[in-house]
């Protein structure tokens, strides 16, 4: 993790540190699921909602990541690493799996500004009490 943490510490954007911190994360959550999928009985069709909570987690840590290294508008820097984020999910979607954009894409890249946009105010407000 000390790695980590040296490396990001020289990006000075806010918005390629959120989104290194949040596919580190992703990473890990996908490295936890394969371990479930290999040593439980669990099947790959039962994975749709804990893929949904590690994008999620993903998608806090990266705003939070982000607006911690940002001086104003944590909100902006974290919603801005969400939506790049989903974006960038996306389109691995679309290249792996040939899928299309829907209506409810344009839900899951509200949804990433959101949660990313909260993890930055968070980020941000706990940089200025430490």
């Amino acid at each position: 993790m000390d790695l980590i943490r040296r490396w990001s510490n020289r990006v000075s954007s806010p918005l390629l540190s959120g989104l290194f911190y949040a596919f580190v994360w992703m990473m890990i959550g996908a490295l936890i699921l394969s371990l479930l999928l290999w040593l439980t009985g669990m099947q790959e069709q039962d994975l749709s909602l804990f893929t949904y909570i590690i994008h999620g987690i993903s998608m806090l840590a990266g705003g939070f990541v982000s607006g911690r290294r940002s001086e104003k508008k944590g909100w902006y820097q974290g919603g801005l690493t969400g939506v790049v984020y989903g974006i960038a999910v996306l389109v691995i979607g679309f290249l792996a799996l040939d899928s299309r954009v829907n209506m409810q894409d344009l839900l899951h890249l509200s949804a990433a500004f959101i949660l990313g946009a909260f993890g930055g105010m968070l980020g941000i407000n706990l940089s200025k009490t430490s």
